[in-house]
C-alpha cells in the first residue's frame, strides 16, 4: 500500500511538472483526454446556462402533451465532430433554428470557463455551422510552429495565433501590409520571419533600411537591392515605378484578348502570364517609414514628396505587376505629412506590436475594428513579439512570430543567396557583398556611388 501511494505520488508531481514546464507535452499526453471528457460531459449544462439553447418545437411540444410525458428540453446545437490538435480541441456545431453565430461568439469567454479551456475562438464556417477552436494552453508563451506547414507561392507561415493555427502572408491575397511597434515590441523579429521566409521563394527581396542599414544590410546577400539613406531611397523607388511599367507594358502585350480565348486565360496581372513570360515579383521592405517622410528643409521636402508619391503610386499598382509592399515604423499617421492616410489606406493588411499609446493602434486598427485597438493596447511590455494582425474586413487575432536570431537569419539569407534574381532596373541597387575578416558585408563601388 506504501508502496502504491509512493508511485501515485510521483505520476501526480510528474503529471505537475509535466504541465508547467512543458505544457505541449502535456496537452499531448494528458490534457487532450481530460479536456475532450469534460466538454462532452459538461456540453448540455453549458449550453443551456450560456444561452445558446432553444425550446423546443411546437409539434414536440404536442407530441408530448398527446402522449403524457414530460415536456422536452431545451435543444443546443448538435455536435458535428470532435477534433483533438496539438494546440487543443476543434468542436464543429450545427446551429439550430433561430441561433446565430453572433449569439456563440458572444459567449466565448463563458464557454472558456465553462469547459477549463485557454482560449476559446469561434468562427462561421457556412451558414447554420459554428467552429470553436479551444486551446489547451497559452501557444503564444513559448512559440512552437508545427512541423507540417502548407507552402505555396508568396505565401510565408510568419507567426502562431492565439488558436493554435499558423499566421501565413499571403502577398497574392493581401498584397501590402503595414507593421507597427514600438521599440524593443518583436518588431523586427517578424521582419525577419518574413524575410527568412521569402528567402526560399522565388522572389526579389528589395530593402530600405534608413537606420544606416543595421536591420538589412546583414542579410544583403539575398537582397537585389538595398538602400540605407533617403537618396538612395529616392533612386530606387523611382526605379521600380518604372519597372512597373514596363512590367504593364509586357502585360498588354500578351494578353492574348481575341475571340477564341476563353475569359480564364486572358492575362491581367503577371500570375496569368506564362511561366516563362513572367516577370519576378518584387517584395519591397522598408523599415522605418517615417525617416522617409521627415524632412528639415525646403529640399529634403521635396525629396520627401517624391518619396511618398512613388510609395503610393506603387501601393495603388503595384500589385498586378507583382510589386509587395511591406511597410515598417513606430507610427504611421497624418502628422508624417500629406499622402500618408492614402498610402495607409492601401494596406490592407495590418499587424500591430506592443504600442506605448492608444493613439498609435488607433492608426492601424481605428478603422476597421475598435476590438483590435483594445487588445493591440493590452500587449505587455514583457511579451516580445506579441502582436494583433488584422486586415481590412474588420477580422483579427493574437499572434506571435517565433524567436529567430540575426544570426540564424543571416545564415538562411546566405543558404539561399544563389535565388537572388536578377533585375535588370535594380542592377545599380544591388549590393556585392562580401565577407571581411570580421565577417562585416561591404558594398560594391556601383552600390556605394549611389549612396
Amino acid at each position: 500500500m506504501a508502496r502504491l501511494s509512493v508511485v501515485l505520488l510521483l505520476v501526480v508531481a510528474t503529471v505537475l511538472v509535466l504541465r508547467w514546464r512543458r505544457p505541449a507535452w502535456y496537452w499531448m499526453t494528458i490534457g487532450v483526454v481530460l479536456a475532450a471528457l469534460r466538454v462532452l460531459v459538461r456540453y448540455a449544462s453549458v449550453m443551456d446556462a450560456c444561452g445558446l439553447t432553444v425550446p423546443p418545437s411546437r409539434w414536440r411540444l404536442a407530441l408530448s402533451r398527446m402522449t403524457d410525458r414530460p415536456a422536452p428540453e431545451p435543444r443546443a446545437p448538435r455536435i458535428r465532430c470532435l477534433r483533438p490538435t496539438r494546440t487543443g480541441l476543434v468542436l464543429r456545431l450545427k446551429l439550430r433554428p433561430g441561433q446565430d453565430a453572433f449569439d456563440v461568439s458572444a459567449a466565448t469567454d463563458r464557454l472558456r470557463h465553462s469547459f477549463g479551456m485557454y482560449g476559446v475562438a469561434a468562427r462561421e464556417i457556412r451558414s447554420g455551422v459554428v467552429e470553436l477552436r479551444m486551446t489547451g494552453y497559452d501557444v503564444l508563451k513559448r512559440v512552437q510552429m508545427p512541423a507540417k506547414i502548407d507552402r505555396a507561392p508568396m505565401r510565408v507561415p510568419v507567426a502562431l495565433r492565439e488558436d493554435g493555427s499558423v499566421q501565413y502572408r499571403d502577398y497574392r491575397t493581401v498584397p501590402h501590409g503595414l507593421t507597427i511597434g514600438a521599440t524593443e515590441s518583436g518588431k523586427s523579429v517578424y521582419q525577419r520571419n518574413l524575410v527568412a521566409g521569402l528567402a526560399a521563394q522565388d522572389v526579389a527581396l528589395v530593402g530600405i533600411d534608413c537606420k544606416q542599414g543595421v536591420e538589412l544590410f546583414p542579410l544583403a546577400r539575398r537582397f537585389s537591392a538595398l538602400a540605407d539613406n533617403q537618396d538612395t531611397a529616392l533612386d530606387l523607388l523611382e526605379a521600380l515605378v518604372s519597372h512597373m511599367e514596363s512590367v504593364y507594358q509586357l502585360v498588354r502585350a500578351e494578353q492574348r484578348i481575341s475571340v477564341n480565348v476563353p475569359d480564364a486565360e486572358i492575362a491581367a496581372d503577371i500570375w496569368d502570364l506564362a511561366e516563362d513570360l513572367r516577370p519576378t515579383p518584387v517584395v519591397v521592405l522598408v523599415d522605418e517609414v517615417s525617416e522617409l517622410a521627415l524632412f528639415a528643409s525646403k529640399e529634403e521636402e521635396r525629396r520627401r514628396d517624391r518619396i511618398i508619391t512613388a510609395l503610393v503610386r506603387l501601393a495603388q499598382l503595384g500589385r498586378a505587376a507583382g510589386i509587395y509592399l511591406e511597410i515598417c515604423g513606430q507610427r504611421f499617421g497624418s502628422e508624417l505629412g500629406k499622402g500618408i492616410t492614402m498610402l495607409r489606406a492601401q494596406l490592407t493588411g495590418r499587424t500591430v506590436h506592443r504600442v506605448n499609446d492608444e493613439t498609435s493602434a488607433n492608426m492601424a486598427f481605428g478603422d476597421i475594428s475598435p476590438d483590435a485597438v483594445l487588445a493591440a493596447i493590452q500587449i505587455p511590455a514583457d511579451a516580445p513579439g506579441v502582436a494583433v494582425a488584422g486586415d481590412s474586413t474588420g477580422g483579427w487575432s493574437r499572434i506571435r512570430a517565433p524567436h529567430i536570431s540575426l544570426r540564424e537569419a543571416v545564415n538562411l539569407c546566405n543558404k539561399h543567396a544563389d535565388r537572388t534574381p536578377d533585375v535588370p532596373v535594380l542592377a545599380p541597387f544591388r549590393p556585392a557583398v562580401a565577407s571581411s575578416a570580421s565577417g562585416a558585408v561591404t558594398l560594391n563601388k556601383a552600390s556605394a556611388a549611389t549612396a
